[in-house]
């Protein structure tokens, strides 16, 4: 069983604390490997180091790349509890052996190293809980806006969720094309954006700090408004 401890591309809907230890729950029950995959929530996105380290909850695998390197080298790896580790060590008949072509691969495993390194050094993992605390409840006043369903998130991971009635989610109708306007709206005050649509995920860098939070969410409180006006 392999799943995101929040779903990044869904949304970033937080789940309960029970959830993921219930998956773990099920999942030994059945004699299951369960995986996480943290490749966006990994290397303190969510204000911990791993998503998983919210709930209390070992998974058998987890994923990771991406913010392993900070995106400077293509770096991917799993990370395994001792019971499947073991597996890939032994006798030549008892050992696992997969072959991967640019496994090991000195140049974005020496990226690697440094960049966790930095991650200790400049307290990254720390800011994103401090900034992230800060940022959601700079985004909170949005749901004052009519068209501002949700508000939501879990240390520099969040997403804002914009609707047309606020009691029953439904979305902003297609014809406002949202998906053009908001990141011309943002770019308009300099906060530059490839795609938004009906949920604005939010995940910058790990080292914001709250004069940076504050032109971001002047920014999207713009933006927003100027949706609001056209609905």
């Amino acid at each position: 069983m392999i799943a995101e401890p929040i779903s990044v591309a869904f949304g970033i809907h937080i789940p309960p604390k029970e959830y993921w230890q219930r998956l773990r729950e099920i999942a030994d029950e059945y004699n299951v490997v369960l995986i996480a995959d943290e490749v966006i929530t990994g290397f303190g996105r969510t204000g911990k180091y791993f998503a998983t380290d919210h709930w209390d909850m070992m998974p058998d695998i987890t994923t990771v790349a991406k913010s392993l390197t900070s995106g400077y080298s293509p770096l991917g790896a799993a990370i395994a509890t001792k019971k499947i580790s073991d597996s890939f060590f032994g006798t030549e008949k008892e050992m696992f052996l997969h072959l991967i072509t640019f496994g090991g691969h000195p140049a974005s495993c020496a990226a690697g190293l440094k960049n966790l390194e930095i991650y200790d050094r400049e307290k990254f993992v720390e800011n994103s809980k401090n900034m992230g605390e800060y940022l959601l409840n700079k985004l909170e006043a949005l749901k004052s806006s009519k068209i501002v369903g949700d508000v939501r998130g879990l240390g520099l991971l969040a997403a804002i969720e914009l609707v047309s009635d606020k009691n029953t989610k439904e979305k902003l109708p297609p014809s406002l094309e949202i998906q053009k306007k908001i990141p011309k709206y943002l770019n308009d005050s300099n906060i530059f954006t490839f795609r938004a649509g009906d949920i604005i995920s939010l995940c910058p860098p790990l080292n914001i700090n709250k004069d940076e939070i504050d032109f971001l969410v002047e920014g999207l409180a713009s933006t927003i408004h100027k949706i609001e006006k056209e609905t």
